[in-house]
Parts: C-alpha cells; structure tokens; sequence
C-alpha cells in the first residue's frame, strides 16, 4: 500500500526527523505521539529499536520498531514492526518514509508492506491516513527547523 502528499515544508528536515529524532515528534504532535523511545542502539542506526505510545482512531497504543534500512541518498526510513498492538492484527507490518526533494516541490511516500494474520483483518488503511496527516502536523515545527541544520 502505497500513498504520497505533498509537504510545503523543508523535505530535508522532514527525513531528518523521521531518521535521527523521531523522539521528538511526541513533543511536536502530543496527541497523536505521547512518546516515542530508544531501547536499543542510537538514533538514526540501522538496528536501533524504538518504542511508541501513540494514539489512533482514539485509541491508545504502543509499538516496537526496529529500524530496517536507511537511504540517505534517497532519504528513506524502514520500520519494522516486531512488538505492540498492531502485531494482534499483522504478521509483519513494514513502514518506509521517503522524501523526495529533487524536484520543484517536496514529496513524501509512506509504503505499507503488510501480511495479515486472517482474512477478517482489515487493511491499515486508516493507520497510513494517520501517518499521512504527520506533515500537516508537524509543518509549522519544521518550518522553524526545529534546531535541525541540512
């Protein structure tokens, strides 16, 4: 499942975020992220295993990432789920953020690679519309950079 939006915001800092702080999206968008924590590795490694509490569709919820791959070229981030609620739903759930910021106006795509536990699970459809919302919310932050240099 793939989904792209726009963002009017520095696409360069948009990946820095997502790669180096995502820590600091809780403190950018408190009611979608209450906190996003290292437990292993160091921010923005490949194997560095990070745990969110965030809330979706009203409800509170926690995951445990592991980060797969990054492209700094491309500016993309892998996540692998591998612990939380969506796992009582998914068999794998993989989420890639990529920026794009060679053309005129900066583009981010959120691919979900999924395999569901059963046929009665539904698409995470609404999960990639929460994290497609991300750039909308934490646009006014990234405007001002938020102590982020390219």
């Amino acid at each position: 499942m793939v989904r792209q939006v726009e963002i009017k915001s520095d696409g360069d800092v948009f990946h820095q975020i997502w790669r180096h702080r995502p820590h600091h999206i809780s403190n950018m968008s408190p009611g979608n992220v209450q906190s996003c924590d290292l437990h292993e590795g160091e921010w923005g490694t490949v194997g560095s295993v990070i745990y969110w509490n965030y809330t979706h569709d009203g409800k509170k919820k926690v995951a445990k990432e592991i980060i797969e791959a990054i492209d700094e070229e491309n500016k993309s981030v892998t996540f692998k789920v591998i612990e939380g609620d969506l796992m009582e739903l998914y068999k794998t759930i993989i989420f890639t953020v990529h920026v794009d910021t060679k053309r005129e106006k900066n583009l981010v795509t959120w691919t979900v690679e999924y395999e569901k536990l059963n046929e009665g699970v539904e698409d995470p459809t609404t999960l990639l519309d929460w994290v497609l919302r991300s750039p909308r919310i934490l646009r006014p932050i990234i405007s001002n950079n938020y102590g982020i240099t390219k």
